[in-house]
């Protein structure tokens, strides 16, 4: 396949992309305008807020982003944009996929979605790792159902892409094949735990009748739904809520309707562009640009984690391009279904201390400043935990005391220091939880096998040797010092952090 056939593949096509104004899914729209103006038409299923229609929250939050630059330079000013060249072809859908029909409730905008939709692309997701259940299963999980509804009406479908995660399979150990997730199964196996997805949502309404029969109040609903969540992802052997409700959505994709090509991309820990529409961008702080940034910012002094785990990351726009060229690859090809890992570590793995070096190195050099006085922020000596025994040991023995001395003083002075006892507390519960949170990232044994990525990108390069210039995915070329000092870290800067 050429590189002009994957263009070509989009030429006329309509597509709906879910979660349209998320950091994949806009620079998947970038690549899609900019490479292919000629596409039909591109429906973007936008959840309208209290305060922003969905046209607003396109042209602020999609059109508005730096990202579109590029774009915006070929077709003009932004008004221009909008109202002339995209118009006509990107049409903003009020919806959720937490919802039958996907919330759309404009009976004409429905039936021509029914009527011309040709691809559908769903990278709607809700990502904090510790979300509300009940949230985390009507996005995740449920919003894979009715997309599969949905698609049945689709007349003209023929290609549906579901955005994963790799770490799907975030406790597994050794080399992690693409292998599909079957009903009911667990990563702690048959014999011990069987998954009832129906089972689930029932536990989560039987819960919140629990919640109003006790008038709780909303930070309680929120409290006892994060730890609902957390409490079955971990019984059936995930580790947190995030993964545990994609990997049910992926099952939730089993036997999909008949001539349609299915696929599943799970790209690993996504990072700032390569290079594509240009170098560094990002949306906000993602994954462990956290640890990044709190450090840069004197939050923590402390890394967790085995200095020789494996950090599998990507940059976004080479799994935007790895999606691309698989829908156009799948098109052809007689297999209804497949799974592509998207990410580094089998053929170009950084090791977690490696990472720990360029974030000291970047931030000696480029200290991060105080929001308010503009001066640099000096960086403490960083501690390394390298297990999570040590982890605790250090709360105790550096935490806890001051905490016990604080909560015996707020008791003599009849609650004096209540305000000052319970954020000091909540402070430290945070750190143990966001330690259990990224545990599976910064203690992970597991290795992404992507060969059907790798069979897919040696085909692209066979056919054409500058196939795969402007469809780049091979993290090979990636090399990891520059890409983080001069790409990864001023990117966070710049966009993650405005």
């Amino acid at each position: 396949m050429e590189e002009s056939m994957i263009v070509q593949y989009f030429e006329g096509k309509t597509v709906l992309i879910t979660g349209a104004t998320g950091f994949l899914a806009k620079i998947l729209l970038e690549k899609i305008l900019r490479v292919q103006p000629n596409v039909k038409k591109l429906f973007l299923l936008i959840r309208p807020t209290t305060n922003k229609s969905v046209q607003q929250r396109l042209e602020e939050e999609v059109f508005n982003s730096s990202l579109f630059g590029v774009v915006r330079e070929k077709c003009g000013e932004l008004e221009e944009l909008i109202s002339s060249h995209i118009q006509a072809k990107v049409i903003p859908v009020s919806g959720d996929v937490a919802h039958e029909n996907l919330g759309v409730v404009d009976s004409k905008l429905i039936n021509e979605m029914w009527n011309e939709i040709d691809i559908i692309v769903n990278s709607a997701a809700a990502t904090k790792f510790d979300e509300r259940y009940d949230v985390a299963l009507a996005v995740n999980s449920l919003g894979s159902l009715h997309l599969k509804s949905f698609a049945g009406k689709c007349a003209k479908l023929k290609m549906f892409l579901h955005v994963s995660t790799a770490f799907v399979n975030c406790t597994k150990i050794g080399l992690i094949t693409e292998k599909p997730f079957r009903m009911g199964e667990t990563l702690i196996g048959a014999k011990i735990s069987y998954l009832d997805i129906n089972k689930e949502m029932e536990l989560v309404q039987e819960r919140l009748r629990e919640l109003q029969i006790q008038n709780a109040n909303q930070e309680k609903i929120t409290s006892a739904m994060k730890n609902l969540g957390i409490e079955r992802a971990q019984l059936h052997g995930w580790a947190n809520t995030y993964v545990f409700t994609k990997a049910m959505g992926e099952m939730l994709l089993e036997n999909f309707m008949e001539n349609v090509k299915v696929i599943i991309a799970r790209p690993t820990i996504v990072t700032t562009t390569y290079k594509d529409p240009f170098p560094g961008w990002i949306e906000g702080v993602r994954t462990l640009d956290g640890l990044f940034v709190a450090y840069g910012k004197g939050n923590v002094k402390v890394f967790i984690g085995d200095p020789q785990t494996t950090l599998d990351v990507i940059p976004g726009d080479m799994v935007v391009n790895s999606m691309l060229a698989a829908m156009a690859t799948h098109s052809t090809q007689p297999s209804e279904f497949i799974i592509y890992h998207i990410g580094s570590s089998l053929r170009n793995p950084i090791k977690y201390k490696d990472m720990q070096c360029l974030i000291l190195q970047f931030l000696k050099k480029n200290p991060l400043m105080f929001d308010n006085r503009g001066k640099p922020i000096k960086l403490s000596k960083l501690v390394t935990l390298n297990t999570m025994t040590k982890f605790r040991g250090y709360i105790a023995t550096h935490y806890m005391p001051f905490l016990n001395i604080l909560k015996l003083v707020n008791k003599i002075s009849c609650n004096y220091y209540k305000s000052s006892y319970g954020n000091a507390r909540r402070k430290i519960n945070r750190a143990r939880r966001l330690a259990e949170l990224y545990k599976p990232f910064t203690f992970f044994y597991g290795i992404f096998d992507d060969f059907n990525t790798e069979t897919m990108r040696r085909t692209l390069a066979r056919s054409n040797a500058d196939a795969i210039s402007m469809f780049e995915f091979d993290p090979i070329c990636i090399q990891w010092e520059q890409y983080f000092m001069n790409t990864h870290f001023p990117g966070v800067v710049k966009y993650g952090l405005k």
